[in-house]
């Protein structure tokens, strides 16, 4: 009987993709945690709006979520507030620990924290894009790291005539020590990425529209597909995505992650 139940399912993930198929899953068994988590993201959203007093307005947000990470979160801070390209805003969005009190002191930085933890990547950063105003958006999490080109590469693809609503760009992963493991660049295909996991919200810089926005199916690390790949599958959908094959990113393989699990 077991064999006779896998045959159809490995047609079905063959036609239309693994992902998809989990996805489709994922869905039908964690809709209830997404109608939770949309209320604690509108709350969240009109609480830290009236803090903030207006909504941070520039060419590009960076948009930075974190959660325990302080000494990690003021590497990613430098890097995304050392960019070449200056008409940016960077918001920190804080998953309920508090944040450090060593943050730089830069007009273009704003910090806030919800008011528990969600430990839901997708509602802290659909946070981050809510409270702030700009043509382009980018994500950074706080244990990663841009090359200071990073969003000048992406903007100059976005912003040619007839050019793409969003690109990535390649993937740099490191070890914990700091070594280079790999560098992860595939072009951008959106059935290929039915079957392959290639798609990380580090490297990926989009113009802001309302499909700019994360799932917020409370997905514990062991539930694949990410938020990343949703998103910018979903994305895909009714914009044009490519991928720039420069490695702009520093992408740590952190078995420490909140987010993430990483298995050998």
């Amino acid at each position: 009987m077991r064999r006779l139940l896998r045959a159809p399912w490995e047609l079905l993930k063959r036609r239309f993709g693994w992902l998809v198929l989990y996805e489709l899953r994922n869905k039908v068994l964690l809709a209830p945690t997404a109608r939770r988590l949309r209320r604690v993201e509108d709350a969240e959203t009109t609480r830290l709006a009236r803090r903030l007093g207006h909504r941070p307005e520039a060419r590009v947000a960076t948009v930075i979520a974190t959660h325990r990470r302080p000494e990690a979160l003021l590497r990613a801070v430098a890097s995304a507030l050392g960019q070449t390209v200056r008409d940016q805003v960077v918001i920190v969005v804080d998953d309920g620990a508090g944040l450090p009190p060593e943050l730089p002191d830069d007009p273009r930085l704003f910090a806030v924290s919800l008011a528990r933890n969600t430990g839901v990547a997708g509602v802290v950063r659909n946070v981050g894009i809510r409270l702030t105003s700009s043509a382009y958006v980018a994500f950074l999490d706080d244990d990663n790291l841009w090359e200071t080109d990073h969003l000048e590469s992406a903007l100059a693809a976005l912003e040619e005539p007839g050019g793409p609503d969003g690109v990535y760009t390649a993937l740099r992963r490191v070890r914990p020590d700091g070594t280079d493991m790999d560098v992860l660049s595939v072009p951008f295909d959106r059935r290929d990425a039915a079957h392959r996991a290639f798609l990380d919200t580090n490297a990926f810089v989009a113009r802001r529209t309302p499909a700019l926005r994360f799932s917020r199916l409370r997905r514990t690390p062991e539930v694949l597909p990410r938020e990343d790949w949703e998103l910018i599958r979903r994305y895909a959908r009714g914009h044009r995505v490519v991928h720039l094959p420069r490695p702009t990113v520093r992408y740590l393989v952190n078995p420490g992650s909140f987010y993430t699990s990483w298995k050998d």
